[in-house]
Parts: C-alpha cells; sequence; structure tokens
C-alpha cells in the first residue's frame, strides 16, 4: 500500500518529467481520506524513498522493453500492487506475465481490478504462495511458467524480508532459468555504506518494520550479493548503483529528486 502511494505522490509532487506515472495503483488501494497527511507521506522527509521506488520499477520496465520479442516471460516475486500490466499494456501483452505473492494480497488485488474496469486479462497469471510453507519456484512452474524458455525476473524491496538462507536458494533456483534471462534484484547495503544523511532514514525504517512484524534480516554490501549470484550459478553479475541510476534517470532535474543508495539493484544473467 504504501509503495502504491508513493508512486502516485511521485506524479502529485514532483514536477514531470515523471520516472514513472502510476496512479493506478492508488485506484487500486483506495485509501482512506487524508493519506497525504500521514507522516509516511511527508513529500520532504520521504522524497528519497519516493525516487527509489519509482526507480527500481522504471529501470524493469525499460528492460522488459528492451527484451520485448526476445524474451516471452516476466516474474515478480512479491508483486503486491505492481500495475505494469495495467499501465503499458503495450508491452505487457508481449509477455505472459507471473505475478508470485500471497494468497490473500492477490486475491484481494485481483478482486479490486475487476472492480475498478481493468480487468484480468488471459497473458496475466497469479501464482498464490505460502512463503513460509510452499515451493514458490514449483508453483510458479505449475501456473505455467516454462522454465526452458526464457523470463525477466524481478524481486523489487523482497530480500530484506528474508534471512540469508531464502536469499541463497532464491538466486539458487533463479540461476536454473533458461539461458538469457535476466534477473532484477534490490538489496539494502549495511548502514555504514549509506550517505549520511540517509542513516536516520534507514534506522526509522528498521523500527517500523520491526514492528510491524515484518523485520529487516539481510544486508549486503554489493560484493557479496554479486560473489552470492556468481557462486549460484550464474553467469554474470554486476551492481547498479544509487549513482548510476541517478544519472540515468534524475540528471537535469532542477527540484533536487534523487535515490539514495539505502537501496541498490542486483542485475544477474543466465
Amino acid at each position: 500500500m504504501r509503495v502504491a502511494l508513493w508512486r502516485a505522490l511521485h506524479v502529485e509532487l514532483d514536477p514531470p518529467p515523471h520516472v514513472l506515472d502510476d496512479q493506478i495503483g492508488l485506484r487500486l488501494a483506495d485509501p482512506a481520506d487524508g493519506w497525504r497527511d500521514r507522516g509516511d507521506m511527508d513529500p520532504v522527509g520521504t522524497s528519497r524513498f519516493r525516487a527509489s521506488i519509482v526507480v527500481r520499477s522504471r529501470f524493469v520496465e525499460d528492460l522488459l522493453a528492451e527484451q520485448a520479442g526476445r524474451v516471452g516471460q516476466y516474474v515478480l516475486l512479491g508483486a503486491g500492487l505492481e500495475t505494469f500490466a495495467q499501465r503499458r499494456p503495450d508491452i505487457a501483452e508481449r509477455y505472459r506475465i507471473f505475478e508470485v505473492d500471497q494468497p490473500r494480497t492477490q486475491a484481494w488485488k485481483r478482486q479490486r481490478l475487476v472492480e475498478t474496469g481493468y480487468g484480468l486479462p488471459e497473458w496475466l497469471h497469479s501464482v498464490p504462495v505460502d512463503f513460509e510453507t510452499d515451493s514458490w519456484w514449483e508453483r510458479l512452474r505449475a501456473a505455467g511458467f516454462d522454465a526452458g524458455q526464457p523470463a525477466v525476473v524481478a524481486s523489487l524491496g523482497v530480500s530484506m524480508y528474508l534471512t540469508d538462507a531464502a536469499n541463497r536458494e532464491t538466486l539458487s533456483l533463479l540461476a536454473r532459468s533458461a539461458p538469457g534471462s535476466t534477473v532484477v534484484m534490490t538489496f539494502q547495503p549495511p548502514i555504514e555504506l549509506l550517505d549520511e544523511q540517509d542513516r536516520p532514514s534507514r534506522e526509522f525504517a528498521v523500527r517500523g518494520a520491526a514492528g510491524s512484524g515484518t523485520p529487516f534480516l539481510s544486508f549486503y554490501t554489493p560484493a557479496q550479493l554479486v560473489d552470492m549470484a556468481r557462486a549460484a550459478g550464474f553467469v554474470a553479475a554486476r551492481h547498479v548503483s544509487a549513482a548510476d541510476l541517478n544519472t540515468r534517470y534524475f540528471s537535469g532535474r532542477t527540484d533536487g529528486l534523487r535515490t539514495s543508495n539505502g537501496e541498490e539493484l542486483l542485475v544477474a544473467t543466465t
């Protein structure tokens, strides 16, 4: 919900050009009146969170646009209120999209898609998974994912909630994807690697996550995660830093909007 609202705030508060234009998530979330006045929606205090949220999705969507026609499958791990299928049907319909998430979350999202008139296209597949008891890989294959064909896989905002063992298993499973597949995974570096101005926000986020029963469990240096991906079996792996993202997506802005190095990207290929 918070991710969807931050994406909407980017459109409402930040001047164009918008890195990502997503107000559909806001419509699906349908928050109570006054949501913009919440502390976690503070226009100034959350600007770098907003930037991080929109730029990670934009990076993946640019990759999907580049690979459409060569790759025909797209997997979102922890899909949440992602709206790529609704916002970019011109690209999305060229893929078989598999959204992997908790059963209740998916049931609610599917209901909202129907209620708001977006519907459920035949190329959009929900993969309900109880991550504590189910094998998401087996559920994904049972839903029609073809491990023999290349895919783009995105795991955004997930790795910090998983144990190190679970992250290593996830990379090991994804490394089995067909040659020509690409995995984009976000990760959070240890606090000592963060820019000084971003450390209080990290501390706040860690306290909030623990208080809500979903604590942050795993932090990685870029070198650690790249080494993990290579050890898992990927042919190549690279770190995409916040500086890289700022150069590519935020250069020339007059409002000072920038993402932080509190969350960066791993890109691994098979």
